[in-house]
């Protein structure tokens, strides 16, 4: 079960530019350590053997090629909105992760099958060198640095990309952890609990990649926000002077951001104009103080009712 991914009580940054910057800076960062890492691994895998060490290099090989997703993802998400894309490319973001979990998908289901032809096979299975635990115990240390201050920045400017982004480094901790105690195992005289490992990892990578995937395909569907949200907003409206009631509140995702349609009930005896000026008071207010990329109002009557005169025919009745 992964953690939220954004905590309420931080102030989040919804400024384009900031985002943008954030973005970048930190995929870079990820970048440059995911190269390091990958070659690293990858080569102290093949000279000393172990099948685990080098799926986890290829799961960071694959961070690389993620990075370069959020890297090209992140550029077009900032378009400006024009004629075929009058609320801008937001969902450029949410494409991209659906790419980051398909990508997991594919990588984890190789280094599963490549596991399984190992354990079908096990007398093949060689002892491993005492250097790829010490490899290991690097790159999950690196790693996990890697996804704190990755999901941080995530955190901060409220991005669902680099929150994905952010927990792809951390399956690459998670998969180090499980594959140097698969080398400890080896070592101690257990072999085949090397590509245990590997399959372990193959496993974690593919249950991620899943997740991810389909998370994002349903906002590519329009998924609602979630229900709290929702009453946060529906007491903006309701707090605007001049809005008597608000009902058919509907929401849909729009990358990190929202768009939002719902029914104003303001007093039936004001002008069009005024009760225009109340709806427009209101879709600013609610610009404001959330995540929300638009707001489209519908206007409806709301009739006063007469206690008094209820009261009468009451007695009368």
């Amino acid at each position: 079960m992964l953690p939220e991914p954004y905590d309420d009580k931080e102030e989040p940054s919804h400024d384009p530019a900031e985002r943008a910057a954030a973005a970048a800076k930190s995929t870079w960062v990820s970048v440059a350590v995911n190269l390091i890492l990958t070659a690293a691994q990858i080569s102290a895998g093949f000279l000393s053997k172990s099948q685990g060490l080098i799926a986890d290099g290829i799961h960071s090989l694959s961070d690389l090629v993620a990075d370069f997703v959020v890297l090209v993802a992140n550029h077009h998400s900032q378009k400006d909105a024009d004629s075929d894309h009058p609320y801008g490319h937001h969902r450029f973001e949410t494409a991209a992760s659906l790419v980051l979990g398909a990508l997991l998908l594919a990588v984890g289901l190789g280094m599963l099958w490549s596991a399984f032809l190992k354990l079908e096979n096990p007398h093949s299975v060689q002892t491993v060198h005492v250097a790829a635990l010490w490899v290991a115990g690097g790159a999950l240390l690196v790693k996990e640095m890697l996804f704190r201050y990755m999901l941080a920045v995530a955190k901060r400017v409220k991005s669902s990309m680099l929150v994905a982004n952010a927990w792809h480094a951390r399956s690459d901790a998670a998969s180090s952890l499980v594959v140097a105690l698969g080398i400890l195992g080896n070592l101690a005289g257990y072999p085949i609990l090397d590509p245990i490992a590997a399959a372990i990892v193959g496993f974690m990578v593919t249950k991620m990649g899943w997740e991810f995937a389909w998370d994002a395909l349903h906002d590519l569907m329009d998924r609602a926000i979630e229900d709290e949200e929702v009453a946060a907003i529906r007491r903006t409206l309701e707090e605007t002077p001049g809005v008597q009631g608000v009902h058919d509140i509907r929401t849909r995702k729009m990358g990190d951001l929202i768009v939002v349609d719902a029914h104003l009930e303001v007093d039936a005896t004001l002008s069009v104009e005024e009760g225009h000026d109340i709806a427009v008071k209101a879709r600013g207010r609610v610009m404001q103080r959330h995540r929300v990329l638009n707001l489209m109002t519908h206007v409806d009557p709301w009739h006063r009712v007469d206690l008094d005169h209820l009261s009468i025919a009451h007695r009368e009745g």
